[in-house]
This record gives structure tokens, sequence and C-alpha cells, in this order.
């Protein structure tokens, strides 16, 4: 199966990521790295309005939201709360200070703890990270990724993207206690750059594929089973949105382009079939104290 995206949204973003759907508040959530910023919006018959902006003072890799509405923020370096009352507080520090490294794509796990990864600002190679924040603090997953990007839990297994080779990655994982069994590659992408990536509630995964304008639905073991195409060349992340989680919400970018085309890094929809799995809320339960 081929669908067309339809542009969703009115405003361009320089790289936009990191969508996510709130359905106690009925809300879209997502970023744009560069900006620093975290986007609200409404999903309506496909269409985002935006309707609230928050501003952060480094880039923004991810967001993710809580029962109660507080967001956690990947920041450059730092995981930062944003309470519904305006508050902000920093939880924790991934990156150490004088890396030339930047936080970049995350997710929440089944039980609500949150994961990030890192990707390298200078021609490090093979130096990043994929870390979990809990009552711990943070544990490290993963120490030697080139890009660290999409993250996607099903049926008790992790899922995460290095983007500069195209691997895609997956593991055991115990949402219970949070053990994960050895990391294996579960397939490669070979055209184009595995970016940003989801889960559908059948257990395929779909993959933003910067580079080829399209997200592309794999099978675990890689089997290309339908192609959203959106014209957009850099083409970032996803997620399944709506009440019923049947919209696909992809977000692009204009960075990089010389001469981006009028609908460049705007936000696209598009109807395939299938729904999506629940993104689990971010708990903010038995956060370490740091």
């Amino acid at each position: 199966m081929i669908v067309t995206a339809t542009p969703a949204s009115a405003e361009v973003y320089a790289l936009g990521e990191s969508p996510v759907w709130d359905p106690v508040r009925k809300r879209l959530l997502w970023v744009d790295i560069v900006a620093g910023t975290v986007h609200e919006g409404m999903l309506d018959e496909g269409k985002v309005t935006a309707t609230v902006r928050h501003a952060v003072d480094t880039t923004v890799g991810a967001v993710a939201v809580s029962a109660d509405g507080d967001l956690i923020v990947a920041g450059q370096a730092t995981l930062i709360r944003l309470g519904t009352d305006g508050s902000r507080a920093e939880l924790a520090r991934v990156l150490p200070a004088g890396i030339r490294s930047r936080l970049n794509d995350g997710g929440v796990d089944p039980v609500g703890r949150f994961l990030v990864g890192s990707l390298a600002q200078d021609d490090r190679h093979g130096q990043e990270v994929l870390v979990r924040l809990d009552s711990t603090g943070v544990t490290f997953l993963d120490t030697d990724l080139v890009l660290s990007n999409g993250l996607a839990w099903t049926d008790d297994r992790l899922y995460n993207v290095d983007t500069v080779p195209g691997t895609i990655w997956v593991r055991d994982y115990d949402p219970d206690t949070g053990n994960t069994g050895p990391r294996r590659e579960a397939f490669r992408v070979t055209d184009g750059k595995p970016d940003g990536m989801c889960a559908d509630a059948d257990g395929n995964l779909w993959i933003a594929n910067w580079g080829r304008g399209r997200v592309e639905c794999r099978t675990p073991v890689g089997d290309l089973l339908h192609t959203v195409e959106t014209g957009a060349p850099h083409t970032s992340s996803v997620c399944f949105a709506g009440p019923d989680l049947d919209t696909l919400v992809i977000t692009t970018s204009i960075q990089h382009l010389p001469e981006p085309a009028p609908h460049d890094g705007r936000l696209f929809t598009a109807k395939v079939g299938v729904r999506g799995l629940p993104t689990s809320y971010w708990s903010t339960e038995d956060l370490p104290c740091i």
C-alpha cells in the first residue's frame, strides 16, 4: 500500500520532531529542535492547529507528557520538567559538560519511564548514548551509538534506531522491572536514513525516512508493508493520534534544504487503515532526587 500524506499545519518548523498524542487533553505535542520550542495543537479532520508554544533556552530533542499534564523535555544536555503551573525544574543531567553532543529523540516505556538518546555535533563516531530516567537516576542502556533516534515498544521488546548505520536494534524489555535482554540487530534500512519511529496495534513499526520523504511501515524483521509519501525530503518522525489512534501524524524539517518547497517543514497527516498503540504517560512518581 502506498498512501500520500496531506500537509496539516500552516506553520513551518526548522526541525519538527517528537509528535505525541495526549488523549486526556485531546492535544498533539511536538517540538522544533533547533528553535528550542515545544508546541501544543489540536487535531481536527486531519488538520493541526497550533495553540500553545513553550520556549526553552536550549535545543529540544523530545517531549513527553504525564497523566496530570506536566511535560518532560529533553534539553541540550539535561531533562527538564515543565509544570502545568508554569514552573520549570531540571530533573537530571544526561550529558557531561564539555562534550559536543545534544539529546535527541525520546519516548516513554510501557510503565512511564522516559528514555532518550543523543547525537554528536562534532566528528566523534560511535560514542552516543541511550539512557533511561527512573527512581534510581539515569541508567545507560547504550553507549556506542552513532546517532540515537526513534524508540518503540511492542510485545515486551524495545526497538531503537541508530540513524547513521541505518540499524534498528531490538532487545527484550521487562516493563515491570526495566530489565533488558541483549541488544541484537532487528534489520537495517539501506535506502535513506531511519529517523523517528512508532508502533501500531498489529506490532509493526512505522519509521520516518530522512532523505527519502516518506514513512515506511515494516514488520519486526524489516519486511516493507506500506509506504506513506510526504514529498518533504526530510521526514523526521511519526505517531498515531486522534481519539481512535487512527491518524498518522508526521513531522518534517527544512534543515539543510537549500531551497525548501512550500510544504517542507510542515506537519502532515494520513489515514493508513490501522491503529496505533497508546503512548504511555510519563510517570512523575518516584523521580530521583537529583
